[in-house]
């Protein structure tokens, strides 16, 4: 077990597993349009548009997405080359599927993967780890969440950028609709991030990384962080 986990525990696994069963194929054949498109631009105030600008600044040669939804970022981001190395990993095998299908011309690896647990990918390295609308899915609290960073870190090459995006819990950043529409999510258990502060990602981030730049719009915070360089 790693020292993190060692003093923060982590969630049950029924409650992971909860979390990603959400995510199955009816709710993934309309994710693109109703949760990136209508969601995200008129609920949480961030568009889809604006999140992929923040995944072309941020991705690299060698990538790896967790928890990589329909792939609709990595079909559309600029990656810096043309045949970039892509690893995928989700705990639900749905959305894995349904993403590596859609960027089969990169041929990507797939892992199903605990994100909770490390992430046992060998010598692997990354320039680039996405983390677009996962924190927020995932059960437990901020502190709790912030193990993910800890088993991405020995996977990771020098310089590389751990980024993403999440919903943030309650809060003024909160319209009465997107409070309304939060507080529905985290009570069918589709979200888990009721009381995630942007303090708390802030202090987690800054505890493992440097360079660490939280943007908000709307209500999502749009995260990023350098690895150190060797």
């Amino acid at each position: 077990m790693e020292a993190n986990e060692a003093r923060i525990s982590i969630p049950a696994d029924e409650r992971v597993r909860a979390a990603a069963e959400s995510y199955k194929r009816p709710m993934l054949a309309a994710y693109d349009w109703i949760v990136l498109g209508f969601v995200s631009r008129w609920m949480w105030r961030c568009s889809r548009r604006t999140m992929l600008k923040h995944y072309d600044a941020q991705v690299g040669a060698r990538h790896l997405d967790i928890g990589p939804g329909t792939g609709w970022f990595l079909d559309r981001c600029r990656f810096p080359v043309k045949n970039p190395d892509v690893t995928l990993i989700d705990l639900n095998e749905t959305p894995l599927a349904t993403a590596a299908r859609r960027i089969r011309r990169y041929r990507p690896a797939t892992h199903a993967r605990d994100v909770y647990r490390p992430l046992d990918l060998g010598a692997a390295r990354f320039d680039s780890v996405g983390m677009n609308f996962l924190l927020h899915c995932l059960p437990g609290t901020v502190a709790q969440k912030a193990v993910v960073f800890d088993h991405v870190v020995p996977h990771l090459a020098p310089g590389a950028r751990v980024f993403g995006s999440t919903v943030l819990g309650a809060g003024p950043h909160h319209t009465k609709a997107s409070a309304k529409l939060l507080g529905k999510l985290n009570r069918s258990d589709v979200f888990n991030n009721a009381d995630d502060r942007l303090d708390d990602l802030a202090r987690e981030l800054a505890s493992r990384f440097g360079e660490v730049d939280l943007r908000v719009k709307g209500a999502v915070c749009l995260f990023s962080a350098r690895f150190p360089a060797a």
